[in-house]
């Protein structure tokens, strides 16, 4: 179930995330528009329930689906 705990796209955004990307740069990178890219970060912090783009990053870190 972890292992498909994020969208594709969702992992490629914090992935970009980690490695200190904007949204602008995520999208620019993507292919597509910034308010997707704040779709997909809202959508996992959602679903990890937590209150912002650091504690979804600690978060996915511990469960060992992103790493620094």
């Amino acid at each position: 179930m972890i292992k498909n705990f994020l969208t594709e796209r969702e992992q490629e955004v914090f992935d970009l995330l980690v490695l200190n990307k904007s949204t602008k740069e995520i999208a620019t990178f993507l292919g597509i528009h910034e308010k997707t890219v704040r779709n997909h970060i809202s959508n996992t912090i959602q679903k990890l329930g937590v209150k912002g783009r650091t504690q979804a990053v600690i978060e996915l870190a511990k469960l060992g689906l992103i790493k620094f």
